[in-house]
């Protein structure tokens, strides 16, 4: 269920707002946007996973926070961030 690092590393290159960049607010939405899809295909097979179901509910909450950071920040980056990783703002 864990995301490999060579699947961070596409994350990361695909997200980056500058060249070094590893932890902006755009990489880190974009990592949490792939484990809360992973979590979510494996509680649709695992209906009964509650600690999972737990898991996925802070990481949605954090990735929440993330995303009214950046909306108070830069508006423009936030809907073009939302719209790319195809999820609800």
């Amino acid at each position: 269920m864990a995301l490999t690092q060579q699947r961070k590393q596409e994350i990361i290159t695909n997200f980056q707002v500058h060249e070094t960049d590893t932890g902006s607010a755009d990489v880190q939405i974009a990592m949490l946007t792939e484990r809360i899809n992973r979590l979510s295909e494996h509680l649709q097979a695992n209906k009964k996973d509650h600690s999972s179901r737990r898991g996925l509910l802070k990481l949605i909450g954090h990735r929440k926070r993330l995303l009214a950071y950046l909306q108070q920040e830069n508006r423009e980056k936030y809907q073009a961030l939302i719209a790319r990783l195809g999820i609800r703002g």
